[in-house]
């Protein structure tokens, strides 16, 4: 076997009683829970009993799923499965930085929160909305955006997948656009403009919190949405500030990883998203996902 990488799932991925099982299978899970429980009471109980429309406001979404990412690599590791190089997408950025020790987990869990508001607010203050574009080059989607002034590209995904915010007019016409050039957009059923400079007063908001955060030297490398590179100690403030107005190089990420020697990847968190994300980008890597007590079992199986 080659080189294991953990990668956190990112938001949209939530849904109802997400982490349950996880937690009664792994004590190393619950302790995640206990945690942000002792800072925002009844988050494990959102996690477990919240329905899907509680979960989808960004403020309750990020924290959660921060949680449930961070639960599955620790339940991992207690199993002792250990990742060579971490990454996460998006919100889930945040989960591998605390897994890495940039954060403590509580520090991280409290800048989550901090980010989930930000964010929120910065959506209500600049309306967005985002779509997927299939069938069509990263050169002419970005072709495309260019020619509206409130639609950017952001999600660069994988081979053949790029995902980007607007206002929400001008991000219909685009997508009229892209019917015509023969591709298809797929609107996302998000709350804002995400990663897109509509987010520039949640980075201005999280830079001064960040400002009185002690962060740490990642224990292991940690690849960076904003350019697809590890960390450093002195970058990690810059590059998760920068992350939430810019766009996630999640393709190239993976790219770097496979070049790194890395042929395995485990998924942390809900969902299987970036499993399938990274089958399209390397074809011959092995994709394993834990989110609950059944998939934990079958991950252990298929490393063995």
């Amino acid at each position: 076997m080659g080189k294991i990488a953990f990668v956190f799932s990112g938001q949209g991925a939530q849904y109802p009683g997400m982490g349950q099982s996880l937690c009664e299978a792994s004590a190393a899970a619950k302790a995640v829970f206990d945690m942000a429980d002792s800072l925002r009471p009844g988050t494990s109980k959102q996690c477990f009993y919240g329905t899907a429309k509680e979960l989808s406001v960004t403020k309750s979404t990020q924290p959660c799923l921060y949680c449930v990412d961070l639960a599955a690599a620790r339940a991992l590791e207690e199993r002792g499965v250990h990742a060579d190089y971490v990454a996460g997408f998006s919100l889930g950025e945040v989960a591998a930085a605390a897994f890495a020790g940039v954060f403590t987990d509580e520090s991280g869990f409290k800048f989550v929160c901090r980010r989930a508001e930000a964010m929120q607010k910065a959506a209500v203050e600049n309306p967005g909305s985002m779509a997927a574009v299939l069938k069509l080059s990263n050169e002419k989607v970005e072709e495309l955006c260019g020619s509206f002034s409130k639609v950017w590209p952001v999600n660069y995904n994988c081979p053949g997948q790029l995902v980007v915010a607007g206002e929400p007019g001008q991000l219909k016409e685009f997508q009229e656009l892209v019917k015509a050039e023969g591709g298809r957009a797929a609107p996302l059923a998000v709350s804002g403009g995400f990663h897109s400079p509509f987010m520039e007063s949640a980075a201005g908001e999280l830079a001064g919190y960040l400002s009185t955060v002690e962060t740490g030297e990642p224990r292991l490398p940690l690849y960076a949405n904003l350019n697809a590179k590890p960390y450093t100690a002195a970058s990690a403030r810059e590059l998760l500030v920068n992350q939430v107005k810019s766009p996630v190089r999640w393709q190239e990420t993976i790219e770097s990883l496979a070049a790194e020697g890395v042929d395995t990847f485990l998924e942390c968190g809900p969902g299987k998203t970036l499993c399938g994300l990274i089958k399209k980008t390397v074809k011959t890597a092995k994709v394993l996902q834990v989110q609950d007590q059944e998939t934990l079992k079958a991950a252990l199986s298929g490393l063995m």
